[in-house]
């Protein structure tokens, strides 16, 4: 589709073919309102490198950003001006033996401007690639305590979809960023959808948060029923958790405000949650051993 006036500007994105793609399911996250400590935008960095994804298709940014805001960045090596690389979202596809199916990997910057066009020219492009469930990943700061499992919160496209994914029903009104907006549009598009929130500890939001991207990940495997890449994040987490127990340790009010956390996480955390935890935490031992017996139905 063409822009009125005869300008001569493709509107929708302009894909590169990736070849015939098998059950596609598209992961998708964005840099900004929607990613507290850079957990989301940490997680499909992670799978993107660890899955060596091919890009496929990018966003013309002319239309969305701001560039005195979200500026393009230049590359200089040697003196020597080598890339100018403008900020847009990413198309990228990876094809893990392992899944059983093609991944899109979209990582993208939250745009400045037409939101409405930009969700839009998304849409055709998962709808072109045959994508069959869009996994939309977001991190909020919130009242949690680093010392417990972060909480991940998800919101599917409809019922159905809740209850084949296993979706606890949560209840929100308030403000939303490009994540919400475009879970809205692929469900107008009879797109199945669901998103996945982190919560990330208000008091320790400087990036990275690896702790809260392996939160996410790990929500992701419970949604598509696959092991995923981790490579050292699960270290990485531990290591981040020590640091803030250090940094606490120096500071009585914020150990004391710690501790005010984690008792109102302990006194809200019903019996069944735990033990749902712990079942998932086992299904996903089971996943990684390769060998899911009678414990893999679902």
């Amino acid at each position: 589709m063409q822009r009125p006036g005869g300008q001569g500007r493709w509107l929708d994105i302009e894909l590169d073919s990736p070849g015939k793609l098998t059950s596609p399911a598209l992961i998708a996250a964005f840099e900004g309102w929607n990613d507290a400590g850079e957990a989301a935008s940490g997680a499909i960095s992670q799978l993107g490198l660890a899955w060596d994804a091919k890009p496929i298709g990018e966003i013309d940014p002319e239309d969305y950003y701001d560039f005195q805001v979200t500026r393009p960045v230049m590359e200089v090596s040697a003196g020597r001006a080598e890339e100018l690389v403008w900020p847009t979202s990413r198309l990228s596809v990876a094809r893990p033996a392992e899944a059983g199916r093609d991944l899109i990997l979209l990582h993208g910057i939250e745009p400045n401007m037409r939101w409405r066009g930009f969700t839009s020219e998304l849409v055709t492009a998962f709808t072109s690639l045959g994508v069959e469930l869009v996994i939309l990943l977001g991190a909020l700061l919130a009242d949690s305590p680093h010392t417990r499992p972060l909480q991940v919160t998800a919101a599917a496209s409809g019922p159905e979809l809740a209850a084949q994914l296993h979706v606890q029903p949560v209840d929100y009104k308030g403000p939303t960023g490009i994540v919400g907006v475009l879970q809205q549009a692929c469900a107008a598009a009879g797109l199945p959808s669901v998103s996945l929130w982190a919560a990330v500890p208000h008091y320790v939001a400087q990036p990275p948060s690896p702790k809260a991207t392996l939160a996410l990940l790990r929500s992701v495997e419970d949604i598509l029923d696959i092991s995923l890449p981790l490579a050292d994040l699960p270290a990485e987490a531990r290591a981040w958790e020590r640091g803030v127990d250090e940094l606490a340790e120096q500071d009585s009010d914020v150990a004391e405000y710690v501790r005010s956390l984690e008792e109102a996480k302990d006194a809200t955390e019903l019996p069944e949650a735990s033990g749902d935890a712990i079942a998932r935490e086992f299904e996903r031992y089971l996943r990684r051993r390769g060998d899911r017996g009678d414990y893999g139905s679902r």
